[in-house]
């Protein structure tokens, strides 16, 4: 087996808090890694420590000789004079900047340029790579290639950077939560890339049905060890769960052995103690192994809503348009108690805008908005909030509340409440600044939840939580008595918790479907089908079955032989004469790039005539 990648003794800490100590693994060529573990115990930090962003306190990190690697950071930073093309080019300057010339030609008809830039394309073979870098970027929805960096949102940058790392297939992808800021149909195109690309991956995601259709391996950091499994996730899942029974039944058996041989230590004579030093140090190896007991806690969510009257949400005939752009066509729906509702769609069809437009922090242009008065929003944000960095963690949710209500008269204080969402004592008097990506969105859930809402709004909830996080979060939302109305791209989370499906199809339209995100993704698959064999039906022509071998061809067939010939030799003609006129450099920029458009549909319809010709030669 070919190593890639060698982590040897690895530690790291930041003053006192230690990350992880003396871990070791290796990646070997054609795996597919994931990286499991709870927030906060520094999966990131290892990504800058593997990629040399960052230094470890101890060990070190061995590539084989030779190979390539690319990094997906979570939070990448692209130079913001770029323009799109020219950021994710990483090949040789000569093809790079061809491409960039003919893109600039295309983009602003400039015929001239056009006319250098496509000689210069065919002279350095750089079309067959151009198109490889627009079908990654057009599966990735990003199709205005001359955009500036800076004009980008932050999911369009994040994309940008994807793009940047899979168009050069390194031979190590390292990619950090790389379905963040993806729709659903993006997710499950870059599940097929990964699968089938030849780069060896190491990758931190959250999302479990990602997990487990691409990864053969995964290797879990669990109370600062490192624990491989040879499977997918469902696999991890499995034997993760025999590990620790193992670990608790090896615990248990050592605390029953050890009182027998604290009764013999404190019995035994001192003066004889040299003749059994073998069991005197057996005593204190079962010490060690009795106080391995885990000490993680689970995250518990305990929270009381406030009380819900009978009338909830009434939405009717909402419209909201920006410029051209529709998001909303009178739109209405009655809300009932106890809905969990998911919504889906591609970015940009106007999901957020719905949530704020909802929670009236937009204004839709039509339409009313009937508000029960006993219903509180809850409402998770999928840009979060902002944290005063100097602040600590107890004074956050101090300026909310000092007790938080549990229900059934019980209460809280935010002390033990934070405790149960994995902020310890000690813990909740760090700096937020000191906090993860994932501990400062728990942290942000704790200040949402606070509030009691009976009606949660959840905006891309599941970014950067991590998996046992999303858990207990799925377990709450499914016994939760308000309504529960959430925007998210984690499929596995949309099938735990919602009972149907608001589709935002575009163009203002939604669809409102009975059923979880893996029922709607089934019932989409089975109407595209019938629509391709409706579309097969209507086209195809009528073959004649004989029970004889064909040994000629029948006069319509030679006919159509005769007529492929003549057809053929028409389109070789036409293609060199606009080849001709293409590089004269006289024509203007719009029939310049008709003629190029031209050229494209003739090399199509020669390889269709060309095959069909070949396949009745063999009986003329």
């Amino acid at each position: 087996m070919i190593n890639y990648l060698q982590v040897e003794n690895l530690k790291k800490s930041f003053g006192d808090l230690l990350l992880f100590e003396d871990i070791s693994f290796t990646i070997d060529k054609d795996r597919k890694v994931a990286l499991v573990a709870k927030n906060g115990t520094g999966k990131t930090t290892l990504f800058n420590i593997i990629t040399g962003k960052d230094s470890p306190d101890l060990g070190k990190i061995i590539f084989r000789n030779d190979i390539t690697f690319g990094f997906l950071e979570q939070n990448p930073k692209l130079n913001p004079k770029n323009t799109i093309i020219n950021e994710v080019l990483h090949s040789s300057p000569l093809i790079k900047n061809a491409i960039i010339q003919y893109e600039h030609a295309i983009t602003t008809n400039d015929k001239n340029l056009l006319s250098t830039a496509t000689e210069q394309m065919d002279l350095l073979g750089a079309w067959d790579y151009e198109v490889k870098v627009k079908q990654i970027l057009t599966k990735l929805k990003i199709d205005k290639f001359e955009q500036l960096i800076s004009t980008l949102s932050g999911g369009e940058k994040k994309r940008v950077a994807l793009a940047s790392v899979l168009i050069e297939e390194p031979d190590l992808l390292l990619l950090d939560e790389p379905t963040n800021h993806l729709d659903l149909d993006m997710i499950e195109w870059l599940e097929s890339y990964l699968k089938s690309t030849r780069s060896t991956l190491l990758m931190v995601t959250h999302d479990r049905y990602f997990l487990d259709r691409v990864c053969n391996e995964i290797i879990e950091m669990d109370n600062s060890k490192i624990y491989t499994y040879k499977g997918n996730y469902s696999y991890f899942i499995e034997k993760r769960e025999e590990r620790l029974n193992n670990e608790e039944m090896q615990v248990e058996r050592a605390k029953n052995t050890l009182r027998k041989e604290e009764d013999w230590m404190r019995r035994m004579p001192k003066a004889r103690s040299h003749k059994a030093k073998y069991r005197i140090d057996n005593y204190y190896q079962l010490k060690d192994v009795a106080s391995q007991g885990r000490t993680d806690e689970q995250m518990q969510i305990n929270v009381q809503s406030s009380r819900m009257g009978k009338k909830i949400l009434e939405i009717e005939n909402l419209a909201k348009k920006y410029e051209n752009l529709p998001i909303l066509n009178n739109f209405s729906y009655k809300f009932s108690r106890g809905e969990k509702i998911g919504i889906v769609g591609d970015n940009g069809t106007g999901k957020s805008t719905f949530l704020n437009i909802i929670t009236q922090n937009i204004q839709p242009d039509s339409g009313t908005i009937d508000v029960g008065q006993t219903i509180v929003f809850g409402y998770y944000k999928q840009d979060g909030i902002q944290f005063q960095e100097n602040q600590r963690v107890i004074d956050v949710v101090q300026e909310i509340a000092e007790v938080v209500s549990l229900g059934d008269g019980r209460e809280m204080g935010v002390k033990e409440f934070l405790n149960y969402f994995l902020f310890p004592f000690d813990m909740q008097y760090t700096q937020v600044s000191k906090l993860s990506g994932g501990e400062k969105r728990r942290l942000y859930l704790v200040t949402v939840l606070m509030r009691k809402p009976n009606f949660l709004i959840l905006d891309e909830p599941t970014n950067d939580l991590d998996i046992m996080t999303l858990g207990v979060l799925e377990d709450y939302l499914t016994t939760y008595d308000g309504c529960v109305l959430v925007v998210s791209h984690d499929r596995f989370f949309m099938d735990q918790v919602v009972d149907h499906i608001f589709v935002f199809q575009g163009d203002g339209n939604v669809k409102d479907f009975p059923g979880n995100y893996s029922q709607y993704r089934e019932w989409t698959l089975k109407m595209e089908k019938a629509q391709i064999k409706e579309s097969i039906a209507t086209t195809k022509k009528e073959v004649v079955k004989t029970d004889k071998p064909k040994t000629k061809l029948s006069f319509n067939e030679k006919r159509e032989y005769e007529k492929l010939e003549k057809e053929i030799a028409e389109l070789e003609t036409e293609k060199a004469k606009l080849e001709i006129e293409i590089n004269s450099g006289n024509m203007k920029s719009d029939d310049l790039i008709s003629k190029s458009q031209r050229i494209g549909e003739i090399i199509t319809l020669l390889d269709k005539k060309t095959d069909r010709w070949i396949e009745l030669s063999e009986f003329v």
